[in-house]
């Protein structure tokens, strides 16, 4: 049965293959499973670090801060 996953081939080290193989062998899924888990959340770290960035830059260039009103909340 065809899937909606997009397949992609990628070459990796023993050291890399046998770590992905104890993972999903303690998770109890497929290595493949495993391999889109570990990418996906290295996606996300991968964005975390440019928004961090982002945000670093934004925060260094603005120095003009809002006073904290009482009267705001009315």
């Amino acid at each position: 049965m065809p899937t909606t996953k997009k397949r992609i081939n990628i070459s990796v080290s023993k050291d890399v293959e046998r770590a992905v193989k104890k993972l999903a062998l303690r998770d109890d899924v497929p290595q493949a499973t495993k391999a889109a888990e570990l990418l996906r959340l290295a996606l996300e770290v991968e964005e975390d670090i440019v928004l961090d960035r982002i945000a670093s830059e934004r925060e260094r260039k603005s120095k003009e801060y809002v006073p904290y009103s009482k009267d705001i909340w009315k």
